[in-house]
């Protein structure tokens, strides 16, 4: 995974949303305790800025040195590079102690993990029963009819051949992918949420360069945004009248697990 995301660690900074408080104030409701949070595979750190808001301290990891390197630093934000996998000693000297972690967070990383290996350290890490692991994430951007056509369009046919397999868990919504874990929402994906981003055409094409199927069609000599591919994109862009530089919200809608560890875990 952290190889996908070194080569495009300052566009993925500069391109991706934000998630909304709400989001965030509503898992926050979901534990009793808000002490200790482990958010991993957290980039640049988008969603670990916003956790600590309401957790006192958060441990955040990921496996790419590089997207550490432009994380939005914190004084109670503990940013700390790990292998793609740890054992359950290397969880206890990175992470923290058994059961002492109130919340774990996955923000549009989960389909990456070797998910039998990072769960049985979910369950060894969090607080039991009410610990929680909250993991979601966000599909295609919504602009405008028009605009969104044709990313719908380019997404399969241009980009689809050099998405990793895992990738289908997000156009699955997160709906497939496994989550052995006791829901707290009986519709088991929570979608009342939405990330936002005022964008213009450039931090549009930035967000799409940050793409991880964008950088390995690129180190394979493709370029997915031709010239012609923009052009398309830059027609939808002003289907309403404005300009390139005019600026436009893209809404990001988010796709939510959540779960509790409970004692049987």
């Amino acid at each position: 995974m952290a190889k996908l995301f070194i080569k495009q660690a300052e566009q993925y900074a500069a391109g991706r949303p934000t998630y909304p408080a709400k989001l965030f104030e509503y898992i926050a409701s979901k534990t009793p305790a808000h002490d200790l949070v482990w958010d991993v595979g957290t980039g640049t750190g988008q969603a670990a800025h916003s956790l600590v808001a309401h957790y006192t301290t958060v441990i955040a990891t990921d496996t790419s040195p590089k997207q550490l390197d432009f994380a939005t630093k914190h004084p109670n934000i503990h940013y700390r590079h790990t292998p793609p996998t740890m054992s359950i000693a290397e969880v206890e000297q990175t992470v923290a102690p058994q059961g002492s972690v109130d919340l774990v967070t996955v923000a549009q990383a989960l389909h990456w993990f070797d998910l039998p290996s990072f769960y049985k350290n979910v369950r060894w890490v969090l607080k039991k029963p009410h610990g929680i692991i909250a993991a979601w994430c966000y599909t295609l951007p919504e602009v405008n009819s028009a605009i969104d056509a044709v990313l719908r369009r380019i997404y399969t046919t241009n980009f689809g051949p050099y998405w990793e397999a895992p990738r289908r868990f997000i156009d699955e919504e997160y709906k497939t992918i496994e989550f052995p874990f006791e829901s707290i929402d009986e519709e088991g994906t929570i979608t009342a949420f939405a990330a936002e981003k005022e964008m213009k055409f450039e931090d549009y094409l930035t967000y799409l360069r940050s793409w991880s199927s964008y950088q390995t069609a690129k180190g394979l000599g493709v370029e997915l945004l031709s010239n012609e591919v923009i052009e398309e994109l830059k027609k939808g862009w002003k289907e309403d009248g404005d300009m390139e530089n005019d600026i436009k919200v893209a809404k990001f809608p988010i796709h939510l697990k959540m779960g509790k560890v409970g004692n049987n875990n």
